[in-house]
């Protein structure tokens, strides 16, 4: 073969190299495409599933909130004697069934999400703990009025646990 002849024959080949590498290029990408196409659906198929799961566990965490509101613990509570010290382990002993009932929903939350709503369990139980140490409170009605008269003067722990819920579910759409 001659030189004029191998010569002849790349030109006749470049055209065929060159589609080949297109080709390639193309069916790369469109299988990639294919791929992230099933990709998305498959997510969107879970979220299908799991975006009532988690709002389900919203309802019941914000549900959770509001039943240990002092406010609303207090209505629902009522002390069976006069001791402030068993109404306050009546209390607590309220918050800790509440929150251990809900207990399972932290799977479905974010951790953030449910490390506030701990925060406001416990703050909630340390106000009450802390209004029945004052020596000025003696009785059971006592320590209610006192819960109900800190509601006026500060918002409850429970309150920013609920806001933090309803920005969080808004970030779900």
């Amino acid at each position: 073969m001659t030189e004029d002849s191998i010569l002849q024959l790349l030109f006749y080949l470049l055209p065929a190299v060159v589609v080949g590498i297109i080709a390639f290029y193309f069916f790369n990408l469109h299988t990639q495409n294919e791929e992230r196409r099933r990709r998305f659906l498959l997510h969107k198929e879970s979220q299908k599933h799991a975006l009532p799961l988690r709002l389900q566990a919203y309802e019941r965490m914000a549900l959770f909130l509001e039943r240990i509101s002092p406010g609303n613990l207090l209505v629902r509570v009522k002390p069976a004697g006069n001791s402030k010290e068993a109404y306050t382990n009546l209390l607590i002993k309220s918050i800790e069934q509440e929150f251990e009932h809900n207990l399972a929903q932290q799977i479905y939350i974010s951790d953030e999400c449910w490390n506030v709503i701990k925060a406001s369990k416990n703050a909630t139980i340390t106000n009450i703990r802390k209004t029945a140490a004052r020596e000025d409170i003696n009785t059971a009605d006592d320590l209610r009025q006192q819960i109900v008269t800190s509601l006026i003067d500060q918002q409850p722990p429970s309150e920013t646990g609920l806001s933090y819920i309803k920005k969080e579910v808004k970030n779900l759409w």
